[in-house]
């Protein structure tokens, strides 16, 4: 395709997203006046909610980082065409950063290191961490909590500004190849991006409960985000379907591997949590199989072996049908479940720490029924803005040209 006809096609975003974003405010302001209600009466459950729906919303801003790492690493039309949405969700990062800032605040609501070891009520976590002191010294500490905090998202905010800046470049004439200068960021982005959430999942997650450590839990994260990214996607897609130009650029061969994408991270998220499992079980010691008891009783092995079906085995045999991964209006059903479970699974894996009966208190069920929407809201109407300031595709990107012409079967 030659310049002049790739400046003919429109790439500009479509209005429906102006009418996302005002429709995604107007969900953040009711069910953020509903959060401030649960804020005031029960500080403890909000904190609880919050932390669950902090980190849904943050994979999905991380893992849109990662695909489009992947996509400048592998190349494909399959990300080039969505290479818009991937950014603008990226670019979330400052948002998420900043609602970071009240857990930060309140780690003593949340984690056990954050109090006076007497006022720890669970006995197994209060014997660990006076057994190993050092670890409130030299790690679980507030203002190690901060700075480590800081680290991770100057990373994923360098990374994410300087795709951001390159590709702006390529919004401009004349049509360049900068794949090389993509792929030199991204090789190590993906490893330094690997490692940055792993810590953060140590941090903000596995310390919850001292006492219990797990070498693969960032994994399992990782490939968490990775499906909450690629199911959004696929949402954001669909809702453009309707309207030029992504009723040009996407084909049913891209939609196609955006469903296969997505059955590849299910599979990597299931071996990943089938694996941590197998290993405790295998292992049978003390320390490690109390996270996994208290994870089956009290009700909460019902929600396990709900996350076990409609997590895995569900879509997994879905997802092996050859014209429902090829058809936008099917697959994106199917992404909008995956981003509900996705949620039970944090809830899964986090909520436990709270309360030893599923699903807590009252303002606890309250709390993780609103934050989701309250937060995501915010993202929403974030990301809706970001979009809107880009082209959904870097028109002068060599790279793009096939995307960008004309699909001829």
């Amino acid at each position: 395709m030659s310049t002049a006809s790739t400046t003919r096609l429109d790439l500009t975003t479509p209005p429906v997203i102006k009418s996302l974003q005002m429709k995604a405010l107007i969900v953040a302001a009711i069910f953020g006046v509903i959060s401030l209600v649960v804020a005031f009466s029960s500080p403890v459950s909000f904190f609880r909610g919050y932390l669950i729906s902090y980190m849904d919303w943050l994979g999905v801003a991380l893992g849109s980082l990662a695909i489009l790492m992947i996509n400048y690493m592998t190349g494909g039309g399959w990300g080039t065409s969505v290479r818009g949405i991937l950014l603008a969700a990226a670019r979330c990062w400052p948002l998420m950063a900043a609602l970071f800032i009240p857990i930060a605040l309140a780690t003593k609501f949340l984690y056990p290191w954050a109090i006076p070891l007497d006022s720890i009520a669970d006995t197994a976590i209060r014997h660990h961490l006076h057994e190993h002191s050092f670890i409130l010294h030299d790690y679980l500490n507030l203002p190690g909590f901060c700075v480590r905090a800081a680290l991770y998202f100057a990373i994923w905010g360098g990374m994410t500004m300087l795709f951001s800046r390159w590709s702006r470049e390529l919004d401009q004439p004349p049509v360049r190849d900068m794949s090389a200068r993509f792929k030199r960021l991204a090789a190590p982005g993906l490893i330094l991006y690997a490692f940055a959430i792993s810590f953060a999942a140590i941090d903000w997650v596995m310390s919850l409960d001292p006492s219990w450590f797990s070498t693969i839990y960032g994994l399992i994260f990782v490939a968490g985000e990775l499906i909450a990214a690629i199911c959004f996607t696929i949402i954001i897609e669909r809702i453009l379907y309707n309207y030029r130009p992504m009723s040009i650029l996407l084909r049913p061969s891209y939609v196609h591997d955006h469903g296969k994408y997505l059955l590849a991270f299910t599979m990597v998220w299931a071996y990943f949590s089938f694996s941590q499992w197998l290993i405790i079980w295998a292992g049978n010691l003390p320390e490690e199989i109390t996270w996994y008891f208290r994870r089956l009783h009290g009700g909460w092995q019902f929600v396990g072996l709900f996350i076990v079906i409609f997590h895995f085995f569900v879509p997994f045999f879905i997802l092996l049908s050859r014209p429902f991964k090829r058809d936008i209006r099917t697959l994106v059903w199917l992404a909008g479940w995956m981003l509900i479970v996705r949620y039970i699974d944090l809830f899964w894996h986090i909520a436990p720490s709270f309360s030893t009966n599923f699903p807590g208190t009252m303002m606890d069920l309250v709390s993780y029924l609103v934050l989701p929407f309250a937060i995501g809201g915010l993202f929403v109407a974030f990301f809706c803005y970001n979009l809107n300031q880009r082209p959904l595709i870097p028109a002068y990107d060599a790279t793009a040209q096939s995307a960008l012409e004309p699909e001829h079967d």
